[in-house]
């Protein structure tokens, strides 16, 4: 079944959170910003991807457009993986991270969608046999940098059912009033986007141990000092997390046969789609190794990532923004329940389009 025509969507909604307005990337958002990828074939059935977006969505869009694009068209989607390898071979000198991976990306997952609709089937279906019917979610909030806003928002949190929940802090202080909000019981995790040195991040976890971390997340600048990241594994006992710069599965494997690394954290809007995905929590599967997908969304990419965590065991929770946008993309489908768990869509494919009429009010 060919491709007949591909469309890049750009939808910025406005939301709340728990503080002042901040941002990832340099920037301050004012809105989240998603880009769909609306995909055709030729028997008229639409399939929904999401690329990685926010700031990144100017060069992603070209990507998609100029590159990505006019290869995809009209090619038969029938097998879907030796599609997706040929694409990426074809690619490969433009980088195998960055706009067009990510474009790959928004792509695979559509396709994904598409072969699910095609076979009556969840996403979840097509890769496993009896995929979990819901997982548990653990909220991930934007940098609060006030201890007291971080300790009512841990608070609201921990009311609203989760069991676990992710700061992006950087001090100290923060994490001490996160643990001493949510008490000893409720899962904390620490993600400080890649904010130290090596050195710094060995005295900085040795001053957090007392918080009982549940991971470490991305603590080392630059994120490729893989020796830095083995000497804080091995200087200060606590879990460590990496992986959403990880850029496609080749990039995980050679770290799975080491003991650095207790959390893999694949992105499925980066690093390649539900297909590359699917090839890491395989090979993290046989290495016993954990998986915590990385999936700050709230678009096609969030479903996918439910699905995945659906087929694969090792996937213990899944990442859920900790905003509340003005219109939900999926109504309530994606939404986390009163005991901090999400329910799988049952549907074909991803298991729910977007509404058309919120693409409509927020489309840009």
């Amino acid at each position: 079944m060919k491709i007949t025509a591909i469309e890049t969507i750009q939808v910025s909604i406005p939301y709340q959170h728990d503080g002042p307005l901040t941002g990832f990337g340099g920037t301050v958002w004012s809105k989240l910003s998603y880009l769909l990828i609306r995909v055709e074939t030729e028997d008229g059935l639409v399939g929904w991807g999401e690329t990685f977006g926010y700031n990144a969505i100017a060069a992603s869009i070209a990507a998609m457009e100029t590159v990505v694009k006019p290869l995809a068209l009209g090619k038969d989607t029938t097998d879907l993986a030796t599609l997706m390898a040929g694409l990426k071979k074809s690619l490969h000198l433009f980088g195998r991270s960055g706009p067009v991976q990510y474009a790959l990306s928004g792509l695979d997952i559509a396709l994904w969608d598409l072969a699910g609709k095609r076979a009556g089937k969840p996403v979840a279906g097509l890769l496993a046999q009896e995929p979990r019917s819901t997982v548990p979610a653990y909220k991930s909030f934007m940098r609060l940098q006030q201890p007291d806003i971080v300790s009512r928002a841990c608070e609201r949190a921990v009311r609203q059912g989760y069991q676990s929940i992710k700061l992006h802090e950087i001090t100290v202080e923060a994490v001490a009033a996160a643990r001493k909000a949510i008490g000893d019981t409720i899962g904390l995790t620490l993600d400080v986007n890649c904010e130290w040195s090596a050195d710094e991040a060995i005295r900085m976890a040795n001053q957090l141990l007392p918080y009982k971390l549940k991971w470490l997340e991305e603590p080392v600048w630059p994120p490729e000092d893989m020796t830095g990241l083995a000497r804080l594994r091995k200087t200060v006992d606590i879990p460590l997390a990496l992986g959403e710069n990880l850029a496609n599965a080749w990039s995980f494997f050679p770290l799975l046969d080491e003991g650095v690394v207790d959390y893999f954290q694949p992105s499925v809007t980066k690093m390649g789609g539900i297909s590359e995905f699917s090839l890491v929590a395989q090979a993290a599967a046989r290495h016993e190794r954990k998986l915590a997908p990385h999936s700050p969304y709230f678009g096609p990419g969030l479903l996918a990532t439910l699905h995945l965590a659906a087929a694969f065991p090792n996937i213990g929770g899944i990442e859920i923004f900790g905003v509340d946008l003005e219109s939900p993309l999926f109504g309530s489908v994606g939404t986390v329940g009163s005991d901090g768990s999400i329910a799988i869509p049952l549907g074909p494919g991803l298991g729910c389009d977007p509404d058309p009429e919120v693409i409509e009010r927020y489309r840009v």
